[in-house]
């Protein structure tokens, strides 16, 4: 089986991929609460979420932004050869996910540097997590390490 995943040298800056939609579930909510220990009322429970902010419940902020690690990993294409997630930078939320929510991740290529490892290339995906109708809702850059195919 061929392995069309991109290098470092692939990447683009200005290129875009969307990825695959998820379904935000009651389960994702109640086993991410359970996972993190944030049993926060408008979350978990219903009457609760009735009287606050949102007006019923919503998903966790970290569970948007963790879903979207998966999506971006698996149903995004192309996919890119990564050898490392360096961490988050001006991460936003923008807007509240609900239960029965379908999210996707658009990735758009952001600057590119060289590495310390020459084996390895420095990139910026700007990253919206989109809802059903396309408003973002999430936001901000994942610095990446991502391989090269030529070493420097």
């Amino acid at each position: 089986m061929a392995d069309d995943r991109l290098y470092w040298e692939d990447l683009n800056e200005g290129d875009e991929s969307i990825s695959g939609g998820r379904t935000i579930t009651e389960t994702d909510v109640v086993n991410f609460a359970g996972l993190s220990g944030d049993f926060n009322s408008f979350h978990i429970d219903e009457e609760a979420a009735k009287a606050s902010f949102f007006g019923k419940r919503v998903a966790h902020g970290m569970l948007v932004a963790s879903i979207t690690t998966g999506l971006q990993v698996s149903q995004m294409e192309p996919k890119a050869r990564t050898a490392a997630f360096l961490g988050l930078a001006d991460w936003q939320f923008r807007g509240a996910v609900f239960f029965g929510d379908t999210i996707r991740v658009k990735r758009t290529i952001g600057p590119k540097k060289e590495w310390k490892n020459p084996k390895q290339g420095f990139v910026e995906y700007h990253i919206d997590v989109l809802n059903q109708e396309d408003k973002v809702v999430q936001k901000g850059v994942w610095n990446m390490l991502i391989f090269r195919r030529d070493e420097g």
